[in-house]
């Protein structure tokens, strides 16, 4: 490694040189958040939700972790996901939460991937195919309780109880999706609790899976045969009405293009929404809202921008945020603590992907599926093998996004 002015960007010189900058993943953090939400969950067995690249944290990275501390089930999206989860975990129930369409039955059974029905015409398709190819792959059910979204209806799935006698029936869980999960006081949360548990008692032997991550702190009557924690894997918190029991797992720092002073006076960015009210000194870096840090986290006169850390000081973002660059007055910290190749922090060193989303008008989950792909990616304890080695030592895994 070559060193940097921050020591704790581990990754090498060639691969930032074509780089907005460093998105740290700490594998190792996402374990641990893991193994708490299983200890949480114990009876229930503690899967993992990777769909979206694992929430913007990788994929392949990501599942091949899990599945080295002891995860055995995974939830995907689409299908090409589920190619990639596979390739990290030959061993594990991957479902591919989107379903099953048409034509794609051998692409299903290729990796030998679950989809998770929501419709009956979907579910004759999926027979027809195992029937006709003799093939004795398992699907997940989809359970409408109130999401209005997926998923069969009560009725609907208590027409497929008869089928469960059959000794091929083909249904490895039956699953629905709480609809308020984070707000632990809406009535709502019971009723789709009741309603999901009335159907899932009907299907004897086939696990039942409701909770998400926020349903997880909701009591252990939600949880069922199977959780499917996603955001509190990656450190966004599963309780918004209270502390964050997870730990952080990403961080993100950029480079410092340039260090400019402005006049009091003058303005910063598009638009001209900025005004220096004393002689400012300016770090621009390399960053904007291609690389999924929002326009709407601007700095503009009369609203609080959001923040950055520098040489361990938070400083104001001024400025219209532009697509590849923002400003960011560091007026207040010494001079010659920092200098152009420098980094700043955007995530971490307190900054959470929560304080972001507050930031920019939304919430954490889409903060940490928008990073941009011109960040270099520095994996912290990835697995050096393949998970279904006998050697699962870890060792950093470095890659470029």
């Amino acid at each position: 490694m070559t060193p940097f002015p921050d020591t704790s960007v581990q990754i090498d010189a060639h691969t930032l040189q074509g780089a907005t900058g460093v998105l740290t993943v700490d594998l190792d953090t996402l374990a641990a958040n893991w193994k708490s939400l299983e200890s949480r969950a114990v009876p229930a067995e503690c899967s993992a939700v990777v769909k979206a690249d694992a929430y913007g944290c990788g994929l392949k990275p990501v599942t091949r972790k899990l599945a080295s501390v002891g995860c055995k089930t995974f939830f995907v999206a689409t299908l090409d996901e589920a190619k990639l989860a596979r390739e990290a975990a030959p061993k594990a129930a991957i479902y591919v939460l989107n379903g099953f369409f048409a034509n794609c039955g051998d692409d299903f059974a290729r990796i030998d991937a679950r989809p998770v029905i929501g419709d009956l015409n979907e579910l004759a398709e999926w027979d027809a195919f195992r029937r006709t190819r003799g093939w004795s792959g398992l699907a997940g059910i989809q359970i409408d309780t109130g999401m209005n979204r997926l998923g069969l209806t009560i009725d609907e799935a208590r027409g497929l109880v008869p089928r469960i006698r059959q000794a091929d029936h083909g249904i490895a869980m039956v699953m629905s999706h709480l609809a308020c999960s984070e707000d632990m006081n809406n009535a709502m949360n019971a009723r789709q609790l009741a309603a999901f548990r009335g159907i899932a008692s009907e299907f004897s032997g086939v696990t039942a899976s409701l909770a998400n991550s926020s349903g997880i702190f909701l009591g252990s009557h939600f949880h069922m045969d199977l959780v499917r924690p996603g955001a509190a894997l990656y450190g966004l918190n599963p309780t918004p009405e209270a502390d964050n029991p997870m730990q952080p797992v990403v961080g993100l720092k950029v480079r410092i293009a340039q260090i400019r002073n402005v006049p009091k006076g003058e303005t910063v960015g598009y638009g001209a929404l900025w005004h220096a009210k004393r002689p400012t000194r300016l770090a621009i870096v390399s960053a904007g809202y291609a690389d999924g840090y929002f326009r709407a986290a601007s700095g503009i006169e009369g609203t609080r921008s959001a923040q950055a850390v520098v040489a361990g000081q938070r400083c104001p973002i001024v400025g219209r945020i532009s697509m590849d660059l923002m400003a960011i007055d560091i007026t207040d910290v010494p001079h010659g603590a920092v200098r152009r190749g420098h980094f700043v922090t955007l995530i971490g060193d307190g900054l959470t992907l929560d304080e972001l989303g507050h930031h920019f008008g939304t919430i954490g989950y889409e903060v940490l599926t928008s990073l941009g792909h011109r960040y270099a990616r520095d994996y912290r304890g990835g697995v050096a093998h393949d998970p279904a080695a006998s050697d699962n030592k870890t060792a950093p895994e470095n890659t470029s996004a």
